[in-house]
């Protein structure tokens, strides 16, 4: 204990020197050899230098270590200002001189604050390319596989940035323009499968599921493919309502049509004004929901069968109701047909069961379409054989006004005589050009159809020809008359001279001189007698003309004065009209 107590000092305060001495204390103690102490003293020195080697290596090792790390810390601050491509706020060092760990630590805080920096704008990038790569893969219809998107950390700067965030408001413009369109769409669909009456959960959901109204508006589909199948499904549908359209149109007319034939009453009518409301509608006119519905078509298919079998039966009713018709618009046009032979032969068809119903009506239908055509074409004409015939009618009436020796007699009416008789003589005036006009116009129809104009089965030509000639001769022979009625005057005043005297009329010439007429000529001439030489009136049936309303009657084809006047009727007119004014 007291051996160990005496080293504790020495420990404390040991150094090479004292280890030196107590070495050499021993050895003297011992009695080595001086060999043996050099020995073991250069051992010593060999040792003391292994242990300095050492720590030198590892000084030398620690110092290139700090060294490479300074390297490394200055590459990777070159790195983050490159990627981050901007001149940035933290503070760069500028110190490059002093111990390396002085210039680790200089270099430290800069090294921090870019990787904190770079960290932020990465995420940012990350959010952008991510944004970006779900809406490719919204519009590409792969959003379900798309993954996490790859930041290039070489390029983090703000331009790329902006050259991400660019393409995303790009992106997210065309997104919104196709969700509008795809709205749209569905819309559209929704509005074509109402008027069509389809199932619209059924056809948008088979364009694509999110497509439904369940789903929010931001998770509808807005894909090429979805786009696409829903432009070819909005033309399917209007196509379909097209067609529909077409059809109800068709069967409405249809409907109509056979109404018409049938005289079907309005309250039988007014079940189908769903269906006939849009006869003539367009197809963007065609809204109201169910309007163009298969059932709806189906039942107007129904009721067209069911007319067509009704019109069958009333065939021969409908057949001459359309016969009539027909006759109708030949009468009114003064075109003359068999009308009894026309109506045997359409019974003789039915009966015969040759021919179709259908048919036969279209055959009709065709006819009547043509007779509408035809009385068009002579309407003019026929126009001023009215004018012509009626003029005529006054012409014969004025005569026999003028024949009246009391027309200026103040006698009840004779003031409305004497009006009429005024208008009388302007159309009488108008006669001649009148008639050249028709036989102008007459011509030319003719030459232009290359058939006859005829007004009631006779030529119309051969009647004004006929008129003209009778006029003629009826002037001639007013001409005639006013040559004797001056030779007879001259007779007088030579009797006159000779005698002294003008000699009394005889009693027969007093007679005709006092003739008077109790109306205007109904049918022929002065002396009561037919006045037409033409063969168009009564070895046919009767001449016939239809009035306003639309009623036959039987007034004369021909003018009632074609004949020029008796020779005793003549002269009674010109001795009765001695003593009356030229004019009322």
């Amino acid at each position: 204990m007291a051996a160990v107590d005496a080293q504790g000092p020495l420990l404390g305060d040991t150094t090479c020197g004292s280890l030196l001495q107590q070495l050499q204390q021993i050895w003297d103690e011992v009695g080595e050899s001086d060999e043996e102490r050099d020995k073991m003293l250069l051992q010593l020195e060999q040792e003391c230098l292994d242990v300095y080697r050492r720590k030198v290596d590892q000084a030398a090792k620690s110092r290139a270590q700090l060294l490479q790390t300074l390297a490394d810390a200055k590459v990777e601050l070159s790195g983050l200002l490159s990627a981050l491509g901007e001149k940035t706020n933290v503070g760069i060092p500028e110190k490059t001189s002093g111990t390396i760990k002085e210039q680790l630590a200089a270099i430290a805080p800069a090294l921090e604050k870019l990787w904190k920096q770079k960290e932020e704008r990465v995420k940012e990038f990350f959010d952008v390319q991510a944004q970006i790569q779900k809406i490719c893969g919204e519009i590409t219809g792969t959003s379900e596989q798309v993954g996490n998107p790859v930041v290039d950390e070489s390029d983090l700067s703000l331009k790329k940035l902006d050259e991400f965030q660019s393409q995303l408001q790009e992106l997210q413009k065309e997104k919104s323009e196709r969700l509008h369109k795809v709205l749209e769409f569905v819309s559209t669909v929704h509005d074509l499968c109402a008027v069509l009456g389809i199932d619209f959960f059924s056809t948008v959901t088979e364009v694509h599921p999110s497509l439904s109204d369940s789903t929010g508006v931001q998770s509808k589909s807005i894909s090429n493919d979805t786009l696409s199948r829903l432009a070819r499904t909005v033309l399917a549908l209007k196509e379909d309502k097209k067609q529909r359209l077409h059809k109800l149109q068709e069967l409405a007319s249809q409907l109509i049509d056979l109404w018409n034939l049938m005289d079907t009453t309005q309250e039988e009518r007014s079940l189908f004004d769903h269906v006939t409301c849009n006869i003539s509608a367009s197809v963007d006119d065609v809204t109201i929901p169910g309007a163009l519905a298969l059932d709806l078509i189906e039942q107007a298919e129904v009721e067209v069968e069911r007319l067509d079998q009704l019109k069958a039966s009333r065939m021969k009713e409908i057949a001459l109701k359309k016969q009539s018709e027909l006759e109708e618009i030949f009468a009114r046009a003064h075109i003359e047909i068999d009308t009894e032979a026309a109506q045997e032969k359409i019974l003789a068809l039915i009966d015969s069961g040759n021919v179709e119903p259908s048919e036969l009506i279209a055959d009709m239908d065709n006819q009547i379409i043509k007779a509408k055509e035809e009385a068009l074409s002579r309407k003019e004409i026929l126009d001023k054989v009215e004018k012509w015939m009626s003029a005529c009618e006054e012409e014969s009436w004025l005569e026999d006004y003028m024949r009246d020796d009391n027309r200026y007699n103040a006698s009840r009416g004779a003031h409305l005589n004497l009006k009429r008789a005024e208008k009388a003589r302007i159309l009488v005036n108008k006669i001649p050009a009148l008639v050249d006009t028709l036989v102008a116009k007459t011509r030319a129809w003719e030459e232009s159809r290359g058939v006859s104009f005829a007004y009631d089965g006779v030529p119309l030509l051969a009647m004004l020809d006929e008129y003209l000639m009778l006029r003629q001769d009826r002037e001639e022979e007013k001409r005639r008359l006013r040559d004797q009625k001056k030779f007879h005057e001259q007779i007088n005043t030579e009797q006159e001279a000779i005698f002294g005297s003008r000699p009394s009329p005889s009693p027969g010439r007093l007679s005709l001189g006092t003739k008077k007429v109790a109306g205007p000529r109904v049918n022929g001439g002065a002396n009561g007698t037919p006045n037409r030489r033409l063969s168009m009136n009564s070895h046919q049936n009767g001449s016939r003309s239809i009035n306003k309303d639309g009623k036959r009657d039987h007034r004369p084809v021909a003018p009632v004065n074609y004949v020029a006047m008796a020779k005793e009727d003549a002269a009674s007119h010109i001795s009765g009209s001695e003593p009356a004014p030229a004019s009322p």
